[in-house]
């Protein structure tokens, strides 16, 4: 049995703001963040919105583009980091809201790479026949553990959310899904306080212990040097030449890591999705948002093979090869 993609959704909040709203509350400008990241815009949860919401409302689509009843629905992963609660899993409120009854459901905290951890956990099961279809929701919103007044790291960040629902295929189908991790260097980028190892004190919040912090210099140089890894892995596994890619969807972090990484396996500019620019990093969101897309709007068509890779906190990278 292959496992394959058979359909997606996304979900972006309607609330945008530019970089030009940004120019009055931090030091910087919209030509210096469009310059450095390729970011003009991004999307922003409301207060009332989380993260179970806008992953209900990309499951929906994905389901109904994958043209199965809701009940078909076998098991529900989400990747997530900035899920409604620490605990219990966002998967399982996604799965309430649903009403999907007693269908099990767990979250997998990887980051930026989540939703290529969710494909290769999936694959495995829907190839192993334990489960017909699996819902893979990737969903954040980064707002919630963003510091405002911290230039370095709010031009970068939004809200949204992309699924897949995935299950056996005839043709086509995931050809490859690799998956890595070092925790060695997890104070690059992390959240320090809100776990077990810092709980919430008076002292954590006055500190912004609880937002997002980040050595963006280091990442960047990890990034360019790890997402070519694994997508070099996933190519050589799914026996696929960077020649017969037709479409390549990088995490959505930064422009300069994706142009520098595409023009290394010398995919020109066309073979590129990229949506940076209107929704900035949704983290695990950005490529099934990207896929989701690029899908709806006809430029990724049945058949054709899409590259992905990804990176983030953890630090984990990844990278698969799927055949629509």
């Amino acid at each position: 049995m292959t496992a394959g993609i058979l359909g997606t959704g996304y979900y972006v909040p309607e609330r945008i703001i530019t970089n030009k709203e940004l120019e009055k509350t931090v030091d910087t400008t919209d030509e210096w963040i469009r310059t450095r990241t390729g970011i003009e815009e991004r999307r922003i949860a409301a207060d009332n919105e989380f993260v179970s919401d806008m992953g209900v409302r990309a499951a929906e689509r994905a389901i109904q583009s994958a043209g199965i009843r809701k009940e078909d629905i076998g098991l529900v992963i989400t990747a997530t980091i900035t899920g409604d609660n620490p605990w219990p899993a966002s998967a399982a409120l996604i799965q309430k809201k649903l009403g999907l009854g007693n269908t099990p459901a767990f979250d997998i905290s990887a980051a930026c790479s989540g939703f290529i951890y969710g494909i290769d956990i999936a694959r495995s099961m829907v190839e192993s026949g334990r489960y017909k279809n699996i819902l893979l929701v990737a969903a954040e919103k980064l707002s919630s553990v963003t510091d405002w007044s911290d230039r370095n790291t709010c031009v970068l960040l939004g809200d949204g959310a992309g699924a897949a629902v995935i299950g056996p295929v005839e043709t086509g189908g995931i050809l490859s899904s690799v998956i890595y991790s070092d925790g060695a260097s997890r104070e690059m980028l992390y959240q320090p306080a809100g776990g077990s190892a810092m709980p919430a004190t008076e002292e954590t919040v006055k500190n912004k212990m609880h937002y997002l912090k980040m050595d963006g210099a280091e990442i960047y140089k990890l990034a360019v040097e790890k997402m070519p890894q694994a997508l070099d892995e996933a190519l050589k596994t799914a026996k696929i030449t960077s020649e017969e890619v037709d479409f390549v969807i990088f995490h959505q972090a930064n422009i300069r890591i994706i142009k520098s990484i595409a023009k290394r396996f010398k995919w020109p500019d066309e073979k590129n999705i990229i949506n940076i620019q209107r929704y900035g990093n949704t983290s695990a969101a950005t490529i099934p948002i990207a896929l989701a897309e690029a899908v709806e709007q006809g430029r990724i068509k049945k058949g054709d093979i899409v590259a992905m890779s990804a990176f983030g906190a953890g630090l984990t990278w990844a990278g698969s090869i799927v055949k629509i």
